[in-house]
């Protein structure tokens, strides 16, 4: 099964990077962050050979799964703001996930985020007790270390490495899970997430906050893990700022 995960940064300017991935890729679940498009107005028809689950929100935030079989929706978190989704495929249960991005230490929005992760991870766990074979995706808003970023002196303390954050999401990863990526290549410098100012992308100055997180009952089905940054190489149509990452499960 290959599952992949991408922040479209709206989902209906970005209906021609979806069709590049799908053709590239052939997902078997695809998994997208920042719809902004309620429930009803999502593009359905544009996934013809896919079943959509979506927890949308207009103009902000909202998650979706497609999937080429039918699955059992699972809530995570209930909210005013619509940033999980559940699916259970066979004997998986996929969690997406669109993480608050946060701001300063000490605004309301740093401490929001610390506490929709304290509340992420209690809920994680209880459903990892159900689910033993769990697989979590999507963007995070952490780079979880400093080889996750192009360059840890200048970004030290900002939005995306505050030691309180790389701490809320590594109390994440310890009620019993993985991040597929660096286990698999523990030196590697691979990102992301690339700012549209100044040609990050050209320079490679990137931050890795797109993640897959894998229960560890199913890490020994992980096959691989890679991230497809010809999706985001791009200047017209104007891509996301994220690249997709795919992970293959046996």
């Amino acid at each position: 099964m290959k599952v992949a995960t991408f922040n479209v940064n709206g989902i209906r300017a970005r209906l021609d990077s979806i069709s590049e991935l799908m053709q590239m890729e052939a997902p078997d679940v695809l998994c997208l962050q920042e719809i902004k498009c309620e429930n009803d107005l999502f593009p359905y028809d544009f996934f013809k050979d896919y079943q959509c689950y979506v927890n949308g929100q207009k103009a902000y935030n909202g998650v979706s799964i497609c999937s080429r079989k039918e699955g059992v929706p699972v809530g995570v978190l209930e909210g005013v703001e619509s940033r999980t989704l559940g699916l259970v495929l066979g004997d998986i249960l996929i969690v997406n996930v669109y993480a608050p991005h946060g701001d300063l230490r000490g605004s309301p929005r740093f401490f929001q985020k610390i506490q929709w992760y304290k509340a992420f991870s209690k809920r994680m766990e209880e459903l990892l007790r159900r689910y033993p074979k769990v697989l979590i995706v999507g963007d995070f808003n952490i780079a979880l270390e400093d080889n996750d970023v192009w360059d840890p002196i200048l970004l030290k303390d900002t939005v995306g490495t505050f030691p309180e954050e790389r701490e809320a999401l590594k109390a994440l990863l310890s009620v019993g899970f993985v991040d597929v990526f660096r286990a698999l290549y523990p030196k590697k410098v691979q990102f992301t997430w690339w700012d549209y100012r100044q040609g990050r992308i050209w320079k490679n100055q990137g931050m890795r906050i797109d993640y897959v997180f894998s229960s560890e009952t199913l890490m020994p089905s992980i096959e691989d893990v890679y991230v497809v940054e010809e999706i985001r190489k791009r200047r017209n149509p104007k891509p996301s700022d994220h690249a997709p990452v795919v992970c293959v499960v046996k």
